[in-house]
């Protein structure tokens, strides 16, 4: 225990803000005006912050044996004092790798992915509402200025695919994993697209199918509550443009192989792809280590797998589809994550009461908790690194031949990045 004790006063020694513990027994470690405070109510937890096991303390905090007294960003800022090692590299070689494939192979049925993805979206839209953008946008926006709000980096973001995508009138567009719609409805009402969007949430298909009434675009807009494996036969003829925002995450290493051989038969020869999405930030990982991963995967994402962009460019092009241009955002989904936690945490009372009425009052809490340590975890593993996001664009090449072009190996894509920015500004449209 004496041990234990001094491992634990050289963490908080190291940490950049007033960072105190309270034990079992009442006794108290650390800073005496501290900023953080954490009572233990076990001595497991204790033992895991001495071993660096943040997501293991994480999962104490959501099950209430630890209760956290202060602000979460200053948790974070002591939570990167106190992790030992390097989170983004998990275990190297061939066996963790090929146990990590079956897992990948188990957690990824049809049945499965929709109960995993319910389990996430379904948890509350009055609860959602409450810290993203009044358009529901639940990916990384993109901050052209520094000064934007977060609505309006997520509207510049939605463009900013539509313009990367050349969506013009009349094409057929495929957004798999629509969310609460709003890239959908944001390509049809700006660029005049006949949309089709697909999600396994209920919640957000009954939302989405209401915005289309709302803004009349039934005749040429619609949400389906499907699988992007079973989209039924009427909604196979090709389409001209596909996007998939913030959803390959779910699909899992070992069947990412088949959903971009799928997209590519979604897609007519010449099309093109926007695949967006969350990437490791190491080579070696399935999922974060210092216990992260396992945190996410229990309360936040089951099921979720990341792979570094190396890995998702390499089954993509296997699948015959040829990346164009690839944009790492990592930094502006920081500043999303933080928006999102900042916006949650100054509505704590009301995100209590909406979760207690819809989830009941035990689940509803442990979710709020959970919610909190996800958002400013997630932005703290941006910000250092731990996670990336790419946007990757690529094309179905349309295997006809030009003259001093190799054969098979044309698309519309003009192979230059000038369509996507303001003539003569060389920053992002915003409409």
């Amino acid at each position: 225990m004496n041990h234990l004790l001094r491992t634990l006063e050289e963490r908080l020694a190291a940490s950049p803000v007033g960072l105190a513990l309270e034990l079992p027994g009442g006794r108290r470690l650390g800073a005496r005006d501290a900023r953080v405070v954490l009572r233990f109510r076990d001595a497991m937890a204790l033992a895991a912050l001495a071993r660096g096991k943040v997501g293991d303390v994480g999962a104490a905090i959501v099950e209430g044996r630890v209760a956290m007294e202060g602000c979460v960003r200053d948790l974070m800022a002591a939570a990167g004092a106190v992790l030992r090692g390097d989170p983004v590299h998990g275990a190297a070689g061939w066996w963790p790798q090929f146990t990590h494939r079956l897992r990948s192979y188990r957690m990824h049925t049809l049945g499965r992915d929709a109960r995993q993805v319910q389990f996430h979206y379904d948890l509350s839209d009055r609860f959602y509402a409450l810290w993203l953008d009044p358009r529901r946008v639940y990916s990384c926006a993109y901050y052209r200025d520094a000064g934007m709000t977060l609505a309006q980096a997520q509207e510049v973001k939605l463009d900013h695919i539509c313009r990367k995508l050349r969506l013009s009138p009349g094409e057929r567009f495929l957004d798999v994993g629509a969310g609460w719609g709003g890239l959908l409805l944001w390509a049809a009402e700006h660029y005049g697209v006949e949309g089709t969007g697909i999600t396994l949430s209920r919640n957000q298909h009954a939302h989405v199918s209401r915005r289309i009434e709302e803004l009349g675009l039934s005749g040429r807009v619609r949400m389906l509550l499907c699988d992007y494996r079973d989209l039924p036969r009427t909604e196979r003829r090709p389409f001209d443009k596909i996007a998939s925002v913030g959803m390959f995450e779910h699909v899992g290493r070992a069947h990412l192989p088949a959903y971009f051989e799928c997209m590519r038969s979604l897609l007519r020869p010449g099309g093109m792809l926007m695949n967006h999405g969350i990437t490791a930030g190491g080579v070696d990982n399935d999922q974060l280590g210092a216990g992260m991963g396992d945190f996410i995967e229990k309360y936040i994402f089951p099921g979720g797998e990341l792979m570094h962009v190396g890995a998702v460019l390499h089954d993509m092009a296997g699948a015959g589809l040829e990346m164009v241009d690839t944009e790492n955002l990592r930094p502006h989904y920081a500043r999303t994550l933080w928006a999102w936690s900042d916006a949650l945490e100054a509505r704590l009372a009301e995100a209590e009461s909406i979760l207690a009425e819809e989830a009941g009052a035990e689940r509803g809490a442990k979710a709020l908790r959970a919610y909190r340590l996800y958002l400013a975890g997630s932005a703290m593993g941006f910000e250092r690194g731990w996670l990336a996001l790419h946007q990757m664009l690529a094309i179905r090449p349309d295997g006809s031949t030009d003259t001093g072009a190799l054969p098979g190996a044309q698309s519309a894509y003009p192979f230059q990045r000038g369509y996507m920015y303001d003539e003569g500004q060389g920053l992002p449209h915003a409409a």
